[in-house]
């Protein structure tokens, strides 16, 4: 859901029971239109139509408002993409591409939320909430990575998971912040923004040597076996995991 339509509905219920819902949304809407810095604490509160003072019942300062912001993105991003993984249905690169693709709709459809997540310039252990909701959300890429570095040919090196999640990762935010945000950061292209990811992710995964076709994995393809635990990775992206 946007956070237009959110911020609607935060409006026509509004009281004093919900002034965090309504200040998140306000913060929402001036990200919206601003940017994650183009506002105040006293612009939040004057958006929910209530006193500078009354933020504070809430949130100690604009950046703990903004945290929120960010940490209510990831756990929606989250969620969008462990839908579109699906646990590997129906076959490995398939769901890693759609996986992609719900990165890329991510962006485009929610624009604040992304903007605040990745652009706000906020330290992600400002808060241990939002560092854990933002490693869950990578986790989800991390272990699509997991199942993929289990694909390698027999007689082949077998690339580290968490360098392929972070190549996945910087390949996914590269086209979404050029190509695929739902604002004036849109650029013109010649083929959609899922195409352009699509074939890049296909190129990098034959760069690798793995098989890039949709045939179902045989009782002998390391894809059908489960992978061994991974090791505990060092500080992603996003922080160091818990």
């Amino acid at each position: 859901m946007s956070w237009r339509k959110e911020q609607r509905r935060a409006e026509r219920g509004y009281h004093h029971g919900n002034l965090k819902e309504a200040l998140l949304q306000a913060a929402l809407g001036l990200i919206a239109e601003k940017g994650p810095g183009g506002f105040t604490f006293a612009d939040a509160a004057r958006m929910a139509g209530v006193s500078p003072a009354a933020p504070y019942r809430h949130f100690r300062d604009r950046d703990e408002l903004l945290s929120s912001v960010a940490q209510r993105g990831f756990e929606q991003f989250e969620a969008q993409l462990t839908a579109a993984w699906d646990d590997g249905r129906p076959d490995t690169v398939t769901a890693f591409e759609r996986l992609g693709k719900a990165y890329l709709a991510f962006a485009h459809n929610e624009p604040a939320f992304y903007s605040a997540m990745f652009e706000s310039g906020l330290p992600v252990d400002l808060s241990p909430t939002l560092q854990a909701a933002s490693e869950r959300a990578f986790g989800v890429i991390r272990a699509a990575a997991e199942r993929l570095a289990a694909m390698v040919p027999p007689g082949m090196p077998r690339p580290p998971a968490m360098m392929m999640a972070l190549h996945f990762w910087s390949m996914s935010h590269g086209v979404a912040s050029l190509f695929a945000r739902g604002d004036q950061a849109r650029r013109k292209l010649p083929m959609s923004a899922e195409d352009l990811l699509e074939a890049e992710v296909l190129i990098y995964l034959r760069g690798l040597g793995f098989p890039t076709d949709r045939r179902p994995p045989g009782p002998n393809d390391p894809s059908a076996k489960p992978a061994a635990p991974p090791p505990v990775p060092p500080a992603g992206p996003w922080g160091t995991p818990k």
